[in-house]
């Protein structure tokens, strides 16, 4: 019997409230806009509690979003958070090899929680370490504008952390540590989990697992002290412990304290990252690799997939919720084929090609997560991208 690739996942699982058709630029948004930074305002690309918005709004939540959505629907609902989504799009990658991706972490009992109980069955995902705790199942509101930054879409978050209080390193028992690839996805918006990463990382790099971290919009942190370089753990120790890190460019940018991103990869190598990831939207993503864990690669820039872009141009009927979080399934996907084949050093430009087509292809459809009518749909649809940005990059 072959044994499986595992994968193990701890970080940030919720509800998604997609408003898809929302105009940053409409009176009735921009009057919500933040002011000065931590300030509990909107703006374009971050997250804020929900808590904190009421008070900068003066008003309730519920009243604001009748106030500001054109669709008289409502939201639509999915799976959302840079943990599970991320989990779901490399299970669905990897069906057909022998791996297994397992999910720890929370919901609420309430019917939100019964929703994404029903959603999250529809995937691969093993379920077994998914609790019920007290307080409401985290949620995020995602006001998405498809025209902003020239048509390529930007989103604002609202998130209401919910249950996720109630989550921490003490419920991640030994198997959790014992997988191929230990995974932290959006560990901040998971406090428990994120002030602890630090003793996590260790625990997992002792158990002999390599560590990847994806992060998210650290608003605790931007709210208690504006403008200064985000923690990661309880101490820039964190850093020396993730094989991989995987960031858009304003994390990237917030938690070195850095000015441009070619000094923020400086911040990361110097700290001991071993490989890192930045993307950033529709410019490049830069990767690196000290030549540790993954062939060395010195701090390269890789273009986005023309195709996508091209077939995108004119389609209408998906967002940009989730890219970064499929992307991240797709650099995971790939790490596990590598491991199948026994790669002595995984390629990073590998991981990184599926991670850009991956996170492309999600602009597809509204929301970050794509349930399948079968298995193998998601990879069918997405492997010819693959192939024309091999040769995209290649030439």
């Amino acid at each position: 019997m072959i044994n499986p690739i595992t994968i193990s996942g701890a970080g940030c699982c919720l509800v998604d409230q997609i408003y898809p058709d929302i105009d940053f630029s409409d009176p009735a948004v921009a009057k919500y806009m933040s002011l000065v930074k931590g300030d509990g305002g909107l703006h374009p690309g971050r997250l804020v509690f929900s808590e904190q918005f009421e008070a900068f709004a003066d008003r309730d939540l519920h009243s604001v979003m009748d106030q500001i959505s054109r669709d008289e629907m409502g939201p639509i609902f999915n799976v959302g958070g840079p943990s599970i989504v991320a989990l779901i799009h490399a299970a669905q990658l990897l069906q057909g090899t022998p791996a297994e991706v397992g999910y720890y972490g929370v919901r609420g009992s309430d019917k939100a929680g019964q929703f994404l109980q029903s959603k999250l069955e529809q995937t691969p995902v093993k379920l077994e370490h998914l609790r019920i705790a007290q307080g409401a199942t985290p949620s995020t509101i995602v006001l998405s504008d498809p025209a902003f930054n020239s048509g390529h879409g930007e989103r604002i978050f609202i998130n209401n952390i919910g249950a996720s209080w109630n989550f921490g390193p003490d419920e991640l028992e030994e198997g959790f540590f014992n997988a191929d690839i230990v995974v932290f996805g959006g560990t901040a918006l998971v406090p428990g989990l994120h002030d602890g990463l630090t003793e996590l990382l260790i625990r997992s790099k002792s158990a002999g697992s390599i560590t990847v971290v994806n992060t998210v919009y650290d608003f605790r942190n931007e709210l208690e002290n504006p403008g200064k370089p985000w923690p990661l753990g309880d101490d820039e120790g964190s850093y020396g412990h993730i094989d991989l890190l995987i960031m858009d460019k304003e994390e990237a940018m917030h938690l070195s304290g850095q000015k441009d991103l070619f000094e923020a990869g400086r911040f990361f190598m110097d700290r001991g990252v071993s490989s890192f990831m930045i993307t950033n939207g529709t410019d490049d993503t830069r990767g690196y690799s000290d030549g540790k864990m993954f062939k060395s690669l010195p701090h390269t820039s890789y273009p986005v997939s023309a195709n996508l872009i091209n077939d995108l141009q004119n389609f209408q009927g998906g967002d940009t919720t989730g890219c970064g979080d499929n992307f991240v399934g797709g650099v995971l996907a790939s790490l596990a084929w590598q491991l199948r084949e026994e790669k002595v050093q995984p390629d990073l430009v590998d991981c990184i090609s599926w991670g850009t087509v991956s996170g492309g292809y999600c602009c597809f459809h509204v929301g970050g997560t794509f349930i399948e009518m079968e298995p193998g749909e998601k990879l069918d649809l997405i492997r010819p991208y693959l192939h024309h940005y091999k040769e995209q990059i290649n030439d």
